[in-house]
C-alpha cells in the first residue's frame, strides 16, 4: 500500500481527508500527522509541510516566499515539492550561510502589491513568477491549478503578465497561452506539457467521447480529436477489483471499436521518462497520418 507522503506527492501536495482515507488508511493518516509528515490546512484538506516551512523561514528571515512555496501556500498542485523554502529577500540584505543552505534565496526588490500579507507572492504573481522561472511542464501544472481551483482569474493572470519584467516574458506567455482549468492535475498537465511538444498532435483535456449511435462512452483525460487518439494518464486505481477491472476494459475496448488509438501512461513515466513518453506520442502520430493517406 501506498504511504500517505507518497500518495499526497503523487497527487501534487494536497488532497481531500476521503481521497487519503480510501487510497492508505485512517490510522496511516492518523500517523502521518503526529510525525509532521502531513499537515492539516483546512476542514477535510491536507497537505505536506512545504507551504508551513516556507512560511516559517519567510517570517524568521522577514523574506517573501515565492515560486513553488508560494504555489504550495496558495494551494496549487505541483508536479514536484521543493526541496528548500524558496523565498525573495531585498537587494543588498546580508544572509548567513547557513540560511542560505537551509533555503532557496534569491534577491530582489518586489513591488509591494505583489506581496500578500507581507511574506507571500499574490496567486498571479505567483503563477508569473514559475513561469518565468520554471520547467515549462512544471509551470503549467501550476497554472492549470491555479485557475481550475479559482485562486487565480483569467483577469488577474493577464494584469500580472503586463505588469512583469520583461525578462522571460516568452516563456511566461507560453504557459499562460496554454494553460487551461480543465486539467485534473499535475499528472494530466505534465502529460499535456509533452503532448505540446509533438509536431502534429494537438489534445484538449476532459474531452467527453460517444459512440457511433451518440451514447457515452466515457471523458477521457487527452484527445486529439482529427488523429482520434486518446492519452490516459492512469493514476492509482485498483483495477484487482471486478467491477472496477470491468468498467476499464469496457471503456477501453468501446474506444477501441469506435476507432480510437489509446495510449496509456503511468505517473512514473509521465513524469521521470518524458523522452520515452514523446517518442510513444510521436509513434502513434506517425501511425495516425500514415492511417489516414492510406484511406484515401
Amino acid at each position: 500500500m501506498v504511504s500517505v507522503t507518497t500518495w499526497l506527492e503523487q497527487c501534487g501536495g494536497v488532497a481531500s481527508r476521503r481521497e487519503l482515507v480510501a487510497a492508505t488508511s485512517r490510522a496511516d493518516l492518523e500517523r502521518a500527522l503526529a510525525d509532521g509528515g502531513v499537515v492539516r490546512v483546512a476542514r477535510g484538506r491536507y497537505a505536506l509541510p512545504t507551504a508551513h516551512e516556507a512560511r516559517r523561514s519567510a517570517h524568521r528571515l522577514s523574506a517573501v516566499a515565492v515560486g513553488l512555496s508560494a504555489a504550495a501556500h496558495h494551494g496549487m498542485l505541483l508536479k514536484w515539492q521543493p526541496r528548500r523554502p524558496q523565498l525573495v529577500v531585498p537587494r543588498g540584505r546580508n544572509v548567513d550561510a547557513v540560511d542560505q543552505k537551509a533555503c532557496d534565496i534569491r534577491w530582489a526588490d518586489l513591488r509591494p502589491r505583489w506581496v500578500r500579507d507581507g511574506w507571500v507572492l499574490t496567486p498571479a504573481a505567483t503563477v508569473v513568477d514559475c513561469a518565468r522561472r520554471l520547467p515549462f511542464d512544471q509551470a503549467l501544472a501550476v497554472a492549470d491549478s491555479a485557475l481550475r481551483a479559482g485562486v487565480v482569474s483569467w483577469e488577474a493572470l493577464e494584469e500580472a503578465v503586463d505588469e512583469a519584467p520583461r525578462w522571460g516574458s516568452a516563456r511566461v506567455r507560453r504557459v499562460v497561452t496554454e494553460a487551461d482549468p480543465q486539467a485534473h492535475g499535475p499528472f494530466e498537465s505534465v502529460l499535456r506539457a509533452i503532448a505540446l511538444e509533438v509536431p502534429g498532435l494537438t489534445v484538449v483535456p476532459q474531452h467527453r467521447i460517444d459512440d457511433g449511435q451518440g451514447r457515452f462512452i466515457g471523458r477521457v483525460d487527452l484527445a486529439d480529436v482529427r488523429l482520434r487518439i486518446v492519452l490516459e494518464a492512469d493514476s492509482f486505481e485498483f483495477h484487482g477489483l471486478p467491477e472496477l477491472l470491468d468498467k476499464d476494459c469496457r471503456r477501453y475496448d468501446e474506444l477501441a471499436v469506435e476507432g480510437w488509438l489509446v495510449l496509456r501512461f503511468s505517473w512514473r513515466q509521465v513524469m521521470t521518462c518524458p523522452d520515452w513518453v514523446r517518442s510513444v506520442l510521436e509513434r502513434g502520430v506517425a501511425l495516425r497520418e500514415q492511417q489516414r493517406r492510406l484511406a484515401v
